[in-house]
């Protein structure tokens, strides 16, 4: 065999993400993103941004979550430390983010998307976990 293509190797990093509600489960894969992008512990909470999702399910609406948060960082050009989600069902949440300007000194990683391959939201045992692939 002169090749073998394995997908995702170089260009992505994947993380679990858990919590006991849905509410918990949210502003973990919040962290987690921001972990990976920034040096989130050094990030200051001091401006606030508001914003609603929504989602065809649970899944979709982690999904949605997500790369709207990505989004933010350009749109706003801020990195994000503190999240606190107002309202959360099945398919709609309300959400309040705390950061500061982004800054050369605080980036890690370019995050450029949320994938699809692998991306998965379950409960069990009463827990939520969810598993996302981001694209770098």
């Amino acid at each position: 065999m002169k090749y073998k293509i394995i997908d995702n190797i170089t260009s992505d990093i994947k993380f679990e993400v858990y919590g006991n509600t849905l509410n918990e489960l949210f502003e973990n894969a919040a962290l987690a993103l921001f972990d990976i992008i920034c040096r989130r512990e050094l990030v200051e909470p001091i401006e606030k941004v508001k914003f609603s999702v929504a989602g065809s399910d649970s899944k979709d609406l982690l999904y949605n979550f997500l790369e709207r948060l990505l989004a933010l960082v350009d749109i706003e050009e801020m990195f994000f430390s503190k999240f606190n989600i107002k309202k959360i069902n099945s398919k709609n949440l309300e959400a309040e983010i705390f950061g500061s300007v982004v800054s050369q000194e605080l980036g890690k990683t370019v995050v450029k998307a949320v994938t699809n391959h692998e991306f998965n939201l379950i409960k069990r045992r009463g827990k939520y976990i969810a598993s996302v692939v981001l694209d770098v």
